[in-house]
C-alpha cells in the first residue's frame, strides 16, 4: 500500500491546517442571534425608538423650517406622539372594560344557538352520549391518585354522624400588598414605554452624529455617495412608515365604521386593533377579523350580524390591499413574499408578538440597507422583490434552460411599457452576448446553440402579434418585469420609426422579399438575425433570412437572391472584421446592383471600433431599431421621398 509523507513543518514556514474561513459567517451570525435574543429586552425598546424616529422626523423637519429650536421641536413631537399613544390605550381599556361588563348579558344568546344548532344536528343523542362519556373520563383523569404513604384524612363529623363543612379564608390584603398587585403588571409596559422614550429624544437630537458614526463604520471612501444613500434611505423609510401608518389608520376607521353601522359592540375597540394588527403581514387582517365575528355570534340571535361583518373584511381587506395600497406605495414595498413571511416567523421567535410586529418595518430597514450599502448588498439580494439577475441573464437563463414560454410571458409583461425594439435591443440582444463570452470560453457546445437558436425562434414567434411602437396600456405588476422596465430605456423609442405601404415603397421594394437577411458566423448570429426580420416585418418590409453558411464557398452558388433589393448582413458583435469583409465581398457578388447594411449587434459595454473602411459597406448599424431606420430610409430613397415619422 502507498504512504503519503507529510514533509514537516519548516521554520518560517506553517504546516498543513484546517481551514475554518468558511466557519466565521456563520459564527458571526449565530452570534448576532443570541446576542439579540438575550438582550431582546433592551434592543426590543431600541428597535421600536428608530421606527418611531422615522415617523416623528418629517414632523421635527416641519417645525425646523419654521425656526424652531430642535430640542423644542424634538420633546414636543415625542410628548404629543406619545400622548397619541396613551390615549389609544386608554380608549382600548375602557372599551374592553364594558365589553367584559356586557358579555354575561350574551350568555343566553349563546346556549340558545348551542340548543339550535345540536337540534338541526343530525344524531344529537348519539353525540350528547359521547360527550357525556367524555366529560366522564375527563373527570376520571383529573381525579387525584391516592397516596398509600399518606395517612388517609377523615372529614371531621359531628356526633350524628353528618361531615361539618370547613372554610378556609385567607387573611385580608394590606393596603401595600394591594398597592403593589396593582403596580408589578405595570412596571414592565412602563420601563420599556420609558426606554422608548429616552431613545427617541437622543435619536432624534443626534441624528447627524448618528449618521456621521454610520458613515464611518461603512467606509469613508466615497462620502458623497455614502451621504446620498442615507439621506435617500431614510427618506424613503420615513414615507414608508408614514404612508402606511395613514393606510392602516384609514383601514381602522373603515373597519370601526362599519361595525358601528352593522350594530356590533365596541365598534371602537376593533377599529383601533385592526389598525395595529394590519402592521402584521398577511395575517394580521384575519386575527382583527376573528374577534368582531366571535362578538357576532354571541350578540345577535339570529346570523345576519355575522354574515354583515364577514363581508365587511372579505371586501375592505382585497380593496385596501390590492387596489389602495398599489396606488400608493407603488409596484411594491421592496420585499419579496417569502421574505416577508420568513422574517415574520424569525422575529416572532426572538421577540414573541412585538416581534411580529416589527418584522415587516425591520425588514424593510434591512434591504433599503442592501441597497445603498455595498457591503451590505446581500441583504437586499435575500430580502428585496428585485429579481437577484438582470434582465439580460433572466432572458439567457431562461433560453438556456429551453424554457422559451417563460421568457416569453416576462417579455410580453415589458412590452405594456416598452416598445418591441427596445426590449430586443436592451434586453434580449444583451442576453445574447452574455452566451457569446460562454462560446468563446469553450462553455457552450453546438447542441446547447441549437437548443438557443430554437428557444428564441419560440420567443420571436410568440411575440409576433405584438407592433414596434410604444405601447400605452396598463402598468405591469411583475417584478421581473418591473425591473427590466427600470433598466430599459424609451426615449428613442420606435414610435418615431413609420410602418410603410406597399404605395409608399421604391419599385425595388415591393417584391415579396425585397431585404436578402444573412447570419454572420453562426446560431448566435441568426437568433439576432430572427429579431431584426421581425422587426422589418413590422415596419413594413419583406425579410427573408438564411442561416449562417450561406455565403460560404461551397452555398454561394445556391444562395436565392431573387427580389432582393438590400443585403443584410447580421453579427452579434465585432470580433470578425475579416469574416464580415469577406461576407460582404461575396454577398456583393450575388447582389451587384444592391447597397449592403452591415447590422453590427455589439454589446454596449464593447469599445466600438471604425467598420465603415476597414469593411467597405454601405451602411453601418449597431442597434436592431438602427439597422431598422436605415432599411426604411432606402426603401423610401428609391421613391424620392424623405422618411418621415408616423405615430
Amino acid at each position: 500500500m502507498t504512504k503519503l509523507a507529510v514533509p514537516p513543518s519548516q521554520p518560517g514556514r506553517p504546516g498543513p491546517a484546517l481551514s475554518t474561513a468558511g466557519f466565521g459567517p456563520l459564527a458571526l451570525v449565530t452570534l448576532i442571534v443570541w446576542t439579540l435574543y438575550i438582550g431582546r429586552e433592551v434592543f426590543v425598546p431600541v428597535a421600536l425608538a428608530v421606527l418611531l424616529s422615522f415617523v416623528l422626523a418629517p414632523a421635527i423637519r416641519l417645525l425646523r423650517r419654521v425656526r424652531v429650536p430642535r430640542a423644542v421641536a424634538v420633546v414636543g413631537v415625542v410628548i404629543v406622539a406619545f400622548a397619541a399613544i396613551g390615549l389609544l390605550a386608554l380608549l382600548m381599556m375602557s372599551q374592553v372594560n364594558q365589553l367584559a361588563a356586557d358579555l354575561p348579558r350574551y350568555q343566553l344568546t349563546i346556549r340558545d344557538k348551542i340548543t339550535s344548532l345540536r337540534g338541526s344536528a343530525a344524531g344529537t343523542s348519539a353525540l350528547e352520549r359521547a360527550a357525556g362519556m367524555l366529560q366522564d373520563l375527563g373527570k376520571e383523569l383529573d381525579r387525584p391518585r391516592p397516596d398509600p404513604d399518606q395517612p388517609s384524612l377523615k372529614e371531621p363529623a359531628d356526633p350524628m354522624g353528618r361531615p361539618i363543612p370547613v372554610e378556609v379564608r385567607e387573611p385580608d390584603p394590606g393596603a401595600l400588598h394591594t398597592l403593589a398587585a396593582f403596580i408589578t403588571p405595570l412596571i414592565q409596559p412602563l420601563t420599556t414605554t420609558g426606554i422608548v422614550v429616552i431613545f427617541v429624544i437622543f435619536i432624534l437630537l443626534q441624528r447627524e452624529d448618528l449618521r456621521n458614526r454610520f458613515i464611518r463604520l461603512a467606509g469613508t471612501h466615497d462620502l458623497q455617495k455614502t451621504t446620498a444613500a442615507l439621506d435617500d434611505a431614510a427618506a424613503r423609510l420615513s414615507r414608508l412608515f408614514l404612508t402606511q401608518l395613514a393606510l392602516n389608520a384609514g383601514f381602522g376607521l373603515v373597519i370601526g365604521l362599519g361595525l358601528w353601522a352593522i350594530g356590533v359592540p365596541s365598534p371602537l375597540l376593533w377599529g383601533i386593533l385592526t389598525a395595529i394588527l394590519r402592521f402584521i403581514p398577511y395575517i394580521g387582517a384575519i386575527i382583527s377579523a376573528a374577534f368582531p365575528l366571535a362578538l357576532t355570534i354571541a350578540v345577535d340571535p339570529g346570523w345576519s350580524m355575522l354574515l354583515w361583518t364577514a363581508a365587511l373584511f372579505l371586501i375592505a381587506e382585497p380593496v385596501a390591499a390590492h387596489v389602495v395600497e398599489p396606488l400608493v406605495y407603488g409596484r411594491s414595498t421592496g420585499l419579496s413574499p417569502v421574505a416577508v413571511v420568513a422574517a415574520a416567523t424569525f422575529w416572532t421567535w426572538l421577540w414573541g408578538p412585538i416581534g411580529l410586529v416589527l418584522a415587516t418595518p425591520l425588514t424593510v430597514c434591512l434591504v433599503v440597507l442592501g441597497r445603498h450599502v455595498e457591503r451590505l448588498e446581500f441583504l437586499d439580494v435575500l430580502l428585496g422583490d428585485r429579481p437577484a439577475l438582470s434582465p439580460p441573464e433572466i432572458f439567457y437563463q431562461r433560453i438556456l434552460a429551453g424554457d422559451p414560454s417563460e421568457a416569453a410571458d416576462t417579455a410580453e409583461e415589458v412590452l405594456k411599457e416598452r416598445s418591441l425594439s427596445s426590449y430586443y435591443d436592451e434586453v434580449a440582444l444583451e442576453g445574447l452576448h452574455l452566451a457569446r463570452v460562454d462560446v468563446l470560453r469553450g462553455a457552450l457546445d453546438a447542441e446547447r446553440l441549437n437548443v438557443i437558436l430554437e428557444s428564441v425562434r419560440e420567443v420571436v414567434d410568440d411575440l409576433s402579434d405584438h407592433e414596434d411602437r410604444k405601447p400605452q396600456g396598463t402598468a405591469t405588476r411583475d417584478a421581473e418585469a418591473a425591473a427590466t422596465i427600470d433598466a430599459t430605456d424609451e426615449e428613442e423609442g420606435a414610435a418615431d420609426l413609420p410602418t410603410l405601404t406597399r404605395e409608399e415603397l421604391g419599385p425595388a421594394f415591393q417584391s415579396e422579399t425585397p431585404i436578402l437577411c444573412i447570419a454572420g458566423q453562426g446560431p448566435l448570429d441568426e437568433a439576432a438575425a430572427l429579431m431584426l426580420a421581425q422587426l422589418l416585418t413590422k415596419h413594413g418590409l419583406g425579410v427573408r433570412i438564411e442561416a449562417a453558411g450561406a455565403l460560404s464557398t461551397q452555398n454561394l452558388a445556391q444562395l436565392d437572391t431573387e427580389g432582393a433589393a438590400l443585403g443584410c448582413l447580421c453579427y452579434l458583435d465585432d470580433t470578425s472584421p475579416a469574416h464580415m469583409r469577406y461576407a460582404v465581398r461575396r454577398l456583393r457578388r450575388r447582389l451587384p446592383g444592391a447597397r449592403i447594411v452591415l447590422s453590427c449587434l455589439r454589446s454596449d459595454a464593447a469599445e466600438p471600433i471604425d467598420l465603415q473602411d476597414m469593411i467597405r459597406v454601405d451602411l453601418i448599424a449597431t442597434t436592431l431599431r438602427e439597422t431598422v431606420r436605415l432599411c426604411l430610409e432606402e426603401a423610401r430613397a428609391a421613391t424620392g421621398q424623405p422618411l418621415s415619422a408616423r405615430q
